[in-house]
């Protein structure tokens, strides 16, 4: 049979981008590539990018209150800009998705700015009607945030609808307690908005540490936002200008904005995926194997919209891998079971990797070693703030089973932990590294005996019967 296309790839996010700028660049694969909205997916233009820029910009006041610490007496941020930040955030986010752009285009990929749904197995439908055929789709469309099913959810936004505001809210409320309401939460309030923040657990950042998650919770609150934990909104209702939340204890409150980061799905609907025979999960994720191929031989998926492990260096990982099997003859699988990952709130940030404390004492037992102290810059301006390294290490193999790190540039320091922990390291390997000294992340290196012992001794085997 002949294709118009080697491989047609639906979503032009990271992880579809990555797949098809290789194929075509790197294996001479002839591919055509859709995307309904722009180029670079949901991490370039409604994502990781942005809100790291917005996150840098949120803390430019405290590093001006800071430098007082530190005898500059005059320093002070002034007032911000919204309107001066957010425009040339917006032109940097034009540069980016034309660097994606300029990419495909360079690598020989077709790229089609509209719309795309499987029609069947080797073909796809664009918005306008045309139909092309592929002997490989990807699905790479990512997923999208949700709002809850409460009556008036319809007025609360997105974090998409973060980056399009022509004004900042005076005051507002963001409901959940994940990655993306924590770092907004902590953008609103250092931009100058009243913020509350509500979530319906009782510690933010479920999935985590629990001793990280309780230092998180605790930051939340020192930096000034009002955290409601076991909290969760009942009912939104329009007033005037504002919105009047309804909880489900009865009480009530009026906010300018009211923020949903309560989770994202993965964006399956109206595909023609189950039409054509594509295996969905029960949050409607593609089910894939790990090669990433789905039910349908012919159809493969990889990023958010498989519902694995939702980040975009994952995403940009299962993309390269795809091209590499199908299309290098270097087959490649992606490993999902030790991926590092940070949460950007300020001023400490949250990052980990592998076993929490809880996860490994059901393994065994298992080594804690935490080192608590106030770090050297804002200890000198004043602060009292402290910063927490924690190793979790098997006490029979000396293996390093997690690193949890709770301080300034977290997401830095364990980018670097995770070499070593994919290799296998034990600790006798991080104590053979000398510190580099001052810094916080020789604390990593310097934790001589653990602080304390979890776990049950495992059953001895039982004897071989004669």
């Amino acid at each position: 049979m002949t294709f118009d296309y080697d491989l047609f790839v639906i979503g032009g996010g990271s992880g579809g981008v990555r797949a098809a700028r290789i194929a075509a660049s790197e294996y001479g694969a002839r591919v055509g590539l859709a995307e309904e909205s722009r180029m670079g997916g949901t991490c370039v233009i409604r994502g990781c990018v942005p809100k790291k820029l917005m996150i840098f910009a949120s803390q430019a006041g405290a590093a001006a209150d800071e430098s007082r610490g530190y005898g500059w007496q005059d320093a002070q941020a002034g007032q911000f800009d919204w309107t001066a930040f957010h425009g040339k955030l917006v032109r940097e986010l034009d540069r980016l998705e034309g660097a994606y752009s300029s990419g495909l285009v360079n690598a020989g990929v077709q790229v089609h700015m509209q719309r795309a749904r499987l029609y069947d197995a080797h073909t796809v439908e664009l918005a306008d009607g045309q139909r092309l055929t592929a002997k490989h789709v990807l699905i790479a469309v990512g997923g999208r945030p949700q709002r809850p099913d409460i009556p008036g959810q319809e007025l609360g936004l997105i974090s998409d609808d973060l980056f399009t505001l022509d004004k900042l809210p005076g005051r507002v409320l963001v409901v959940g307690g994940g990655f993306i309401a924590c770092e907004f939460a902590t953008i609103l309030q250092g931009l100058g908005s009243d913020t509350v923040l509500a979530y319906r657990g009782d510690a933010v950042l479920r999935g985590f540490d629990t001793e990280m998650r309780r230092h998180a919770t605790e930051q939340l609150r020192a930096v000034g936002i009002d955290v409601r934990l076991e909290t969760n909104p009942a009912r939104l209702e329009r007033e005037g200008a504002g919105i009047r939340v309804t909880y489900q204890d009865g009480k009530d409150e009026v906010f300018d904005a009211v923020m949903f980061a309560t989770g994202r799905a993965p964006y399956t609907k109206g595909l023609g995926l189950e039409e054509a025979g594509v295996k969905l999960g029960d949050k409607g994720q593609i089910v894939v194997d790990e090669w990433s191929q789905s039910s349908v031989p012919s159809i493969y998926a990889v990023g958010d919209v498989t519902d694995r492990v939702n980040l975009t260096p994952v995403a940009i990982r299962e993309g390269h891998s795809f091209a590499d099997t199908v299309f290098g003859a270097r087959p490649r699988k992606v490993d999902h079971g030790l991926v590092a990952s940070a949460v950007y709130t300020r001023p400490h940030e949250v990052a980990s990797i592998g076993l929490t404390e809880d996860e490994a004492e059901a393994c065994g037992p298992t080594d804690i070693y935490v080192a608590s102290f106030r770090p050297m810059r804002s200890l000198f301006a004043g602060s009292d703030a402290r910063a927490v390294m924690k190793l979790v290490v098997d006490a029979e193999t000396d293996k390093v089973l997690g690193c949890h790190i709770f301080g300034p540039e977290a997401g830095e320091m364990i980018q670097m932990v995770a070499i070593p922990m994919g290799m296998g390291a034990t600790k006798a390997d991080f104590d053979a590294a000398i510190a580099v000294h001052p810094t916080l992340a020789e604390e990593l290196v310097t934790m001589r005996k653990p602080t304390r012992r979890v776990g049950a001794a495992k059953a001895d085997k039982p004897a071989a019967s004669a």
